[in-house]
């Protein structure tokens, strides 16, 4: 054990590289080699296809949304079976309207207050892969491009640093 406070680490080989950081969060980690988020890890170069979609509505909004409409497609058919729609008053039928228009503010307020989740899949040995899933849509587009630019480097040869070149000086 050092008592001064410094580590030991095997020296690096020269010829030894390491592999390009592209982006780094907790739980995800996009290189020019790997695609790693939680437990899953892939190679980037065997991802042939990207692409994007949203996932599914929130379950109990859609339950939600289901269950108004069906009692007041319930309510409808009762009154209609009933003879109740030619006793009622213009501000019945207004009522009726309004909360028929129900359904459709549950459905926004659902999507407003939890959004589908953003999805990034992939192509992985001719199947298809639910890569990566977020709810932030920063966070996904910071993702998507990171795994983007990782598999541009990998079928342009990988990520080398460019030759230096000499000073360019003019003729005289």
């Amino acid at each position: 054990m050092q008592t001064d406070g410094s580590t030991t680490r095997p020296p690096r080989s020269p010829g030894a590289s390491t592999p390009t950081l592209l982006y780094a969060r907790p739980g995800i980690v996009v290189t020019g080699e790997r695609f790693t988020v939680g437990r899953n890890s892939w190679p980037v170069a065997d991802i042939t296809q990207l692409w994007t979609a949203r996932g599914p509505h929130d379950r109990l909004a859609l339950r939600a949304v289901a269950v108004s409409a069906a009692l007041i497609g319930a309510v409808g058919v009762l009154l209609g079976f009933t003879g109740g729609l030619q006793r009622l008053t213009a501000a019945a039928y207004l009522t009726l309207g309004a909360v028929g228009l129900l359904p459709l503010l549950l459905v926004l307020a659902g999507d407003r207050w939890r959004p589908p989740a953003y999805e990034l899949w992939g192509r992985l040995g001719g199947a298809e892969v639910l890569l990566f899933s977020s709810d932030d849509e920063r966070q996904f587009g910071q993702v998507t491009r990171a795994l983007q630019r990782a598999r541009e480097g990998v079928r342009h040869g990988g990520w080398t640093d460019p030759p230096a070149a000499a000073a360019w000086r003019p003729n005289r």
